[in-house]
């Protein structure tokens, strides 16, 4: 299962920026003193029409409501009841710019286009409507009954599109996210590997350390097998997107719920209240952790029933998440830097393959990475308003993969007022750094070097995420965040074993340190053994 796990985990090892559309806002103002105002999302067309970035320099019109016509012929309306102003129509049985075309040779200065159904990009062919150059944009119609509810009959409105921020706070949250879950994955990975060498040091604990013991150790063979079969179940998802998601949904439910029962499982042993135990098929369970297995389980089905809901589904999946990755961790163990380099560099040349070379290959010029971890857009309703049939409800949310950390954009823009847009950070971006990061605390407790190597990667990790966060800001396109985490983590390591002269231990790692060990141990029992003879005497 952890296997399996890790596999979904690395598929999209990317960090996304908000997707938007020609996103604007709408900014209505009722006839009260003082006028009470409020503002709604609209889809416009930027190659049609440009819209000022600033509500100081939007022109006002007040507002016609002509819901009740869907303005395919000039006779559907009165004359002279556009003139000048801004015009509402509902959306169907012709194109956009056929009803443009209308609105503007009867003088109305500004189309607003009602939908029932979810609002999708504007695309028409302009080449025979050249002429058609009133402002054109789509807003739902449930804006439009609210508008006329909180404003009343008498609105003025004005069309803009405020430029995107530079930076926004949700990537300060994702960086404080994911620079905790590896600093305490790491020491967590530390705290069991001092239980593993005071289990090594007494025989009667070594048993019963090796009962509990659930790691697993990841072997350079192993390694590039798992490496290989993270790109096929990349390129089966690509081309499988729609049934392979409800499988990875299925699996993160099970390992998300297991992760989050050994997380708060190793919080509440520390707990010296409430051990009372029930007996049951010959063994006995501590009642508190019955309680808290149901609990996790409850957790992972919340989620999976309202996995979709964005207004606050996207917290109970982070926190899900965050324990996925402690689990993983903390038991996935590299035995030495060697595996680590491995691991890392090849996952690196998967993360920059797929997000960077695939655009050459695929029919679309897409990233197969980017597609993958933002979810295939819906193409089951046209964009290009040629609706006939106007359905009531929207359509449902398309599925996405649940092996990213989600923060949703706090910065206010049209985007927040369209959707809610989110920033995303594959689980691999955390996990595939974090397993060096777990090595060096590992490393440190094995050669009791004061934690200098967990204390150096895990900054240089801290590094690498802010300086990915950059590009992403100048770029402003999806990075392979191991493209920036695995040279500062691995530069960093390298050099802090340099420098303290131990690279030979530190790559060959805790096999290196198993054979001094037992070699140590091995000639205290020979020469013991030696003085027990009577010619050794």
């Amino acid at each position: 299962m952890r296997a399996v796990g890790l596999l979904w985990a690395v598929l999209c090892g990317l960090l996304l920026p908000p997707v938007t559309a020609d996103e604007g806002i709408l900014h209505a103002s009722g006839s009260g003193v003082p006028p009470v105002t409020k503002d709604y999302c609209i889809i416009y067309n930027s190659s049609w029409v440009s819209l000022p970035n600033s509500l100081d320099n939007a022109t006002v019109r007040a507002l016609e409501n002509l819901t009740s016509t869907v303005l395919c012929s000039s006779s559907e309306v009165p004359s002279g009841i556009m003139k000048d102003k801004a015009v509402v129509v509902m959306r169907g049985n012709c194109t956009f710019l056929e009803k443009a075309r209308i609105a503007q040779n009867l003088g109305a200065k500004m189309l607003l286009i009602a939908s029932k159904p979810r609002l999708s990009p504007l695309s028409d062919n302009k080449t025979d409507f050249e002429n058609v150059t009133l402002p054109v944009a789509l807003i739902r119609y449930s804006d439009i009954v609210d508008m006329q509810l909180a404003l009343g009959n008498e609105i003025n409105v004005t069309l803009y599109s405020p430029p995107l921020p530079e930076f926004d706070y949700s990537m300060v949250v994702i960086f404080l996210i994911a620079v905790f879950t590896v600093a305490l994955g790491g020491y967590w990975s530390g705290v069991a590997e001092l239980e593993n060498l005071k289990a090594v040091a007494s025989p009667g604990e070594r048993e019963t350390r090796q009962k509990k013991e659930e790691n697993v150790t990841f072997t350079p063979v192993t390694v590039i097998l798992f490496v290989v079969i993270c790109c096929v179940m990349l390129v089966l998802l690509y081309f499988f997107y729609k049934w392979l998601v409800y499988v990875i949904i299925s699996v993160f439910c099970l390992a998300s719920a297991m992760s989050l029962y050994n997380c708060l499982a190793a919080l509440i042993g520390e707990i010296p209240f409430g051990q009372c135990r029930i007996a049951c098929c010959n063994k006995s369970i501590e009642v508190r952790l019955i309680f808290l297995a149901a609990f996790c389980i409850a957790a992972a089905v919340i989620w999976a029933v309202f996995r979709n809901e964005d207004r606050w589904a996207w917290i109970l999946q982070d926190i899900l998440g965050v324990a996925f990755c402690l689990n993983f961790i903390k038991t996935l163990k590299m035995p030495n830097f060697k595996s680590c380099v491995i691991l890392l560099g090849l996952l690196l040349l998967y993360d920059v393959f797929f997000v960077f070379i695939t655009p050459f290959i695929t029919k679309n010029g897409a990233s197969i990475m980017v597609e993958v971890a933002a979810g295939p857009f819906g193409n089951s309703e046209k964009n290009d308003g040629n609706l006939v049939e106007v359905p009531t409800e929207r359509s449902a949310p398309h599925e996405k993969l649940p092996v990213v950390i989600r923060v949703p954009r706090l910065g206010y823009s049209a985007s927040t007022l369209c959707d809610m847009p989110f920033s995303l950070l594959g689980f691999g971006d955390i996990i595939v750094p974090g397993l060096l990061v777990a090595y060096c605390r590992r490393f440190d407790v094995q050669t009791s070097s004061s934690s200098v190597y967990y204390v150096s990667c895990t900054i240089a990790y801290a590094i690498g995420m802010v300086l990915t966060f950059v590009v992403l800001a100048l770029m402003k396109m999806g990075q392979p965040a191991l493209l920036y985490l695995v040279p500062c983590t691995l530069l960093t390591s390298s050099f802090v074993a340099w420098r303290r002269k131990e690279m030979k231990k530190f790559w060959k790692g805790s096999s290196y340190q198993m054979m001094e060990h037992l070699d140590y141990t091995g000639n205290e029992e020979s020469t013991a053994s030696a003085s027990e003879q009577p010619g050794g005497q």
